[in-house]
């Protein structure tokens, strides 16, 4: 009885004056959930239990003899003895005890302590706060524990002391969750940590909480959560630590960490993982912070990372329909020259060109500028040439794109653009003569969608673990212009003003296996939606960045989905052999075709780096409705990609 009384005093102490400093620290009032030490069993018992405590049986000194030698101590032999706990309480508690499971044979007498210790933390954390275990009797291989169990301790009321309504909704506190509810230690403790993770990002890192004006009535609590600021925080400066480049006025800007504004742990946080996004740069360590007079300096450990880079593939194809003067063999080009972090302000360049056969070429330019206009906002553009001069299927495409992104802070960014398709027919002499519309037409497309990607890839460039996810959607009014040099009575009964949509989405899930090895597992779709879409409208299929033993660009597609299994293992950093295997459903849904296609792609390659850059060789085959799988299609690429 007395120890019980001591220990509702303590708990009344523990509730008027726990504390719990910032930075998330554990309140020293949840003391009061730790039970009571545990009954040792009495002294006769515990020297007889000792030697079966510990796992050995003692043996009996050896008597003296007038020997000048004594003979030697036998050795003591190891045993392990099980113990079967039996609980006694009060009846009416037998039925809540119930609900617990807990062990009754346990191996050796430190597992019953175990067992004993976890049943009186569940009983606390239950709301069961004086619940402990009074005493053990110990008799042979049985003990027996004498366990109470206690009201269970409820919330009368918890008030608001001195903070404001907007921080305590802020961080999850609701009056009703308060009131009239069981007093569960670790719930309370969770909102003191909200509470103080509100109040170190609002300038106060060195807060306190503490329920003040405690009242115990019987088993019914009652108090008012008091918050202890301290002194306001505020950010002083970056400063950055390394060899790096990079300005300090762009990563001020880019990090929103502007010298005067009130201290921040999660804007701390979430510039560490924002930095790790950019790929001319590593941070070698989290960031560090020393606070001195109410200001904080940030410290970032930053080295440059070569992310400038020039690539050189080329590709060597058979050709399938080679015509008069034409070689059975075709080569094909693309290279990519890319500029990131220009003069250390982030910014970024670049310029790809691509031969995808003997009759199409491709153009992609690109340009990043972030911070715009002192804004974490990133405004950025790209421009595509698309240009097939087959002399079936003539045409010109053009696809400028301007979008506005948001570098998020958990991991991800999100942009909004707007952009113009524009496709032409190029000249032909048979345009007079044809009676129906061609396969590829004249039309204006002028879209606004929205693009969010996701990584937690532990490397941009040579990753081994980590997601990459992203996807993008736009609408927009599809306009089809009457080409003069085709007959007008051929577009009467086409709408010539439509709806389109388009959707797209890629998946790549990065996955160690073993030493060096890493699984990678990649998924990647579009969807093109219209009334009446021609050849010239549809997505290009095919080749070494989509679906690998095939030629570039190959197929044709309105909705298409890729699938991608590959193995690598890496032999150093940057030295991987890899093998594959694509697996592709494409549909195509023009007026003239409408037909379905499943293309199969496998095959092996290596990377590794030489003087002149990495070099990378990749054989695949491929098999779908119109090519066989064999060693005589297959495709090679090889190609020089140099970082500087």
């Amino acid at each position: 009885m007395y120890a019980r009384l001591v220990v509702l005093w303590l708990l009344l102490g523990l509730l008027y004056g726990g504390m719990s400093s910032a930075r998330a620290q554990t309140s020293p009032a949840l003391n009061l959930n730790l039970p009571p030490r545990l009954t040792p069993p009495p002294d006769s018992i515990r020297k007889r239990l000792a030697p079966l405590d510990s796992g050995k049986v003692a043996t009996p000194a050896p008597k003296p003899k007038p020997a000048p030698a004594p003979a030697a101590p036998s050795k003591p032999l190891s045993v392990r003895r099980p113990r079967i706990l039996v609980l006694q309480t009060e009846t009416a508690d037998r039925p809540l005890l119930r609900r617990y499971h807990f062990k009754t044979s346990l191996p050796d007498s430190l597992a019953v302590l175990r067992e004993v210790r976890a049943l009186v933390l569940s009983l606390q954390g239950e709301s069961y706060l004086t619940a402990s275990a009074d005493e053990l009797r110990w008799h042979r291989d049985t003990v027996r524990v004498q366990l109470y169990v206690g009201e269970k301790f409820r919330w009368a009321r918890l008030r608001n002391g001195n903070l404001g309504d907007g921080l305590l909704t802020r961080a999850g506190y609701r009056e009703k969750l308060y009131r009239n509810q069981p007093f569960q230690p670790q719930e309370w403790s969770r909102l003191q940590e909200r509470i103080l993770r509100e109040a170190e990002n609002q300038g106060y890192p060195f807060a306190m909480v503490r329920l003040d004006s405690a009242q115990l009535r019987g088993a019914d609590i009652e108090g008012h959560v008091l918050l202890e600021r301290g002194p306001l925080i505020v950010f002083d400066s970056l400063q950055i630590v390394g060899n790096s480049t990079i300005r300090k006025r762009f990563l001020t800007k880019y990090l929103q960490l502007y010298p005067g504004q009130p201290f921040s742990q999660q804007r701390v946080s979430e510039a560490a993982r924002r930095l790790r996004q950019l790929p001319y740069l590593q941070l070698k360590a989290e960031p560090e912070i020393r606070f001195a007079r109410g200001r904080a300096r940030v410290y970032l450990l930053l080295e440059d990372r070569t992310a400038n880079q020039f690539d050189a593939i080329v590709g060597v194809l058979p050709n399938p329909t080679p015509g008069i003067g034409q070689k059975r063999v075709q080569l094909t080009g693309d290279v990519t020259i890319a500029l990131r972090n220009i003069k250390g302000g982030g910014k970024g360049l670049g310029l790809q060109w691509r031969k995808t056969d003997a009759n199409s070429q491709q153009l992609d330019a690109q340009y990043a500028h972030p911070t715009f206009f002192g804004t974490p906002l990133e405004l950025g553009g790209t421009f595509n040439l698309y240009r097939q001069s087959d002399p079936v299927n003539a045409f010109q495409t053009l696809r400028p794109r301007v979008q506005l992104t948001y570098p998020t802070a958990r991991a991800g960014r999100i942009s909004f653009f707007t952009e113009w398709r524009s496709s032409r027919l190029l000249a032909d002499t048979n345009f007079a003569k044809l009676t129906v519309l061609p396969d590829n037409i004249d039309t204006h497309f002028t879209s606004y969608g929205l693009e969010y990607t996701w990584t937690t890839l532990d490397d941009p460039y040579f990753p081994r673990s980590g997601v990459l996810a992203s996807g993008q959607g736009s609408v927009g009014s599809k306009i089809i212009s009457r080409n003069p040099e085709l007959n007008e009575t051929l577009y009467q009964d086409l709408p010539l003003r439509t709806t389109q949509v388009s959707a797209g989405t890629r998946l790549e899930r990065y996955s160690r296996i073993g030493r060096g090895g890493v699984l990678v597992t990649r998924l990647r779709g579009e969807a093109l939606f219209n009334q009446r879409l021609f050849l010239n409208d549809l997505f290009r299929v095919g080749g070494l960045s989509t679906l690998r033993g095939f030629n570039e660009l190959n197929f044709y597609a309105s909705q298409y989905v890729v699938g991608t299994a590959e193995y690598r293992q890496f032999t150093s950093s940057d030295a991987y052999l890899f093998a594959f295997i694509d697996q592709g459903y494409l549909r195509r849904d023009i007026l003239t075709d409408n037909s379905t296609n499943s293309p199969t792609g496998l095959g092996a390659g290596l990377s590794f780096r030489t003087g002149a850059g990495q070099f990378q060789f990749v054989y695949a085959l491929g098999r779908d409705n119109q090519q066989k799988l064999a060693l005589n299609a297959g495709k090679i690429h090889f190609g020089i990609t140099s970082r500087f």
